[in-house]
């Protein structure tokens, strides 16, 4: 049985650990810093580090794993089209790999960085998925590398996996997210009634992740650039008639950098 585990990093990271009680193994997810992977490792010293998977190459990601191969045999996989710090396979899209016994498909997803990867498990029926900084709850992550039709792109091979995909992504952002989501669709009950729930939990200090792709559908809108309303809030925000799809996500995804 694996079971994921988040370990909070930096100001807002989340480094995931998914955790195989059967083997007595872990696997960190983009782990940027390496003093919480080896706290928790010192916490269950019946674990060890076997693998660390990388989606992208920013240093929040990818800071901890040398420190992490120094100490363990860990091996590291991560995006074959952008630099990795001790990487020991290199991944591209669609291919497979296996880990604890889950199959997890490597999809391709640029415009956070050009080289983004997920990965992607549906093994047993109960799929989820890592996304990096592609796809945020309430959000997706800036254009740093990448155009507006990448990622449009990108978050559109994402949303056509299963309803009930869980999503673990890397960041604390869903208020945030969900507030400028508000702005987008003020009408959007889904969309307050969410946005109440989240600040309730980080009143109470507590994540808001994992989510799961039915809910990000209802209330993310870079995942709703082809709804009317979100199209005529693009329209009213850049003062002209925006057409659905990538024109209305690449208006939004700018609205939101100036938020």
């Amino acid at each position: 049985m694996s079971t994921f585990i988040a370990l909070p990093a930096f100001n807002d990271n989340y480094i995931w650990l998914l955790v195989d009680e059967q083997r007595q193994q872990v696997a960190a997810v983009d782990p940027g810093d390496a003093k919480p992977v080896i706290a928790w490792l010192g916490r269950h010293p019946e674990y060890s580090l076997s693998h660390v998977l990388v989606t992208h190459h920013h240093p929040d990601h990818v800071g901890g794993i040398n420190a992490l191969k120094a100490g363990t045999e860990c091996k590291v996989w991560g995006p074959a089209a952008e630099t990795i710090p001790g990487r020991d396979r290199a991944l591209n899209d669609g291919d497979r790999v296996t880990l604890f016994g889950h199959t997890l498909e490597v999809i391709a997803v640029p415009g956070h960085t050009l080289g983004h990867i997920a990965f992607f498990c549906d093994t047993t029926g109960d799929p989820w998925l890592l996304s990096g900084d592609t796809l945020f709850a309430g959000g997706c992550g800036r254009l740093f590398e990448g155009t507006a039709e990448q990622m449009h792109q990108s978050l559109s091979r994402l949303a056509a996996l299963p309803d009930n995909t869980r999503i673990y992504c890397a960041h604390e952002y869903t208020q945030s997210n969900l507030r400028f989501a508000r702005a987008v669709e003020p009408d959007n009950t889904d969309i307050k009634i969410r946005l109440e729930v989240v600040d309730d939990l980080r009143a109470a200090g507590r994540m808001t992740l994992p989510t799961d792709l039915a809910l990000e559908k209802r209330t993310n809108p870079f995942l709703r650039s082809d709804c009317d309303a979100v199209t005529q809030a693009a329209s009213q925000q850049t003062g002209a008639a925006v057409a659905p799809g990538v024109k209305t996500f690449a208006a939004i995804r700018a609205w939101k950098d100036r938020f």
